[in-house]
Order: structure tokens, then C-alpha cells, then sequence
């Protein structure tokens, strides 16, 4: 059984930081690639970040490429999101996700296979 716990949300001002982590038990890290995605009030859940197996390939949805960073330590099976400039626009419940096709970084939901519960993040002055 695998699941996926994130942690790291909270409020932050408007310009601040924060960094999320997802730690994955059940089975290792290293047999998946990670995205991050977010869904905020009355939106669709969208894609943020990923990261595949090796760290190798990454991708950033265009609004948060620059100010975010993704990571994985697959030693501690633990993927990370770096968050730095963050702004309201950025408010949202965020979720990891794990894909068994660890090679390739997709950016739609469906070949994802696990979900965690989700952390909120909220920027807020």
C-alpha cells in the first residue's frame, strides 16, 4: 500500500517562502516519478511541478517557474517544493502525486496513481 503524506502548508505574507515536502512509504520513491498540482477555491486541480525518478527531468507550470523548485531525496523518500515569491495567485490546497511510468514528468492528472490528502497554502498579508 503506498501512500503519500504531504506536509509543510501554512500561511505565509505575500513575498514569503515555504517549503512543502511529500514523504511516500509502502513502497521507494525511486520507483516513481512526483508531481506536485494544486487546486484552488472553485478550481481545477492543475499541475505545478514534477520530477522524475533520477531528478533528471523536471518541469514547471509557467506561472511558477522561476520562484519554485522541485527536489526529491529518494534516500529519504521524501519529494520536496521550494516556494519563494509567493502570492496570493499562489492559494491554494496542495497535493503530491506518485507515477509508476518514473521516466517521464506528465503534466495531467490521470497517469498519476496516488494521491496524498493535500496541504493548504495560504498567502495572505
Amino acid at each position: 500500500q503506498v501512500r503519500l503524506v504531504e506536509s509543510g502548508g501554512g500561511l505565509v505574507q505575500p513575498g514569503g517562502s515555504l517549503r512543502l515536502s511529500c514523504a511516500i512509504s509502502g513502497r521507494p520513491l525511486s520507483n516513481y516519478a512526483m508531481g506536485w498540482f494544486r487546486q484552488a477555491p472553485g478550481k481545477g486541480r492543475e499541475f505545478v511541478s514534477g520530477i522524475s525518478w533520477a531528478g533528471v527531468v523536471t518541469k514547471y507550470t509557467d506561472s511558477v517557474k522561476g520562484r519554485f523548485t522541485i527536489s526529491r531525496d529518494n534516500a529519504k523518500n521524501t519529494v520536496y517544493l521550494q516556494m519563494s515569491s509567493l502570492g496570493p495567485e499562489d492559494t491554494a490546497v496542495y497535493y503530491c502525486a506518485a507515477n509508476s511510468q518514473r521516466a517521464v514528468v506528465t503534466i495531467t492528472t490521470n497517469p498519476y496513481e496516488y494521491w496524498g490528502q493535500g496541504t493548504q497554502v495560504t498567502v495572505s498579508s
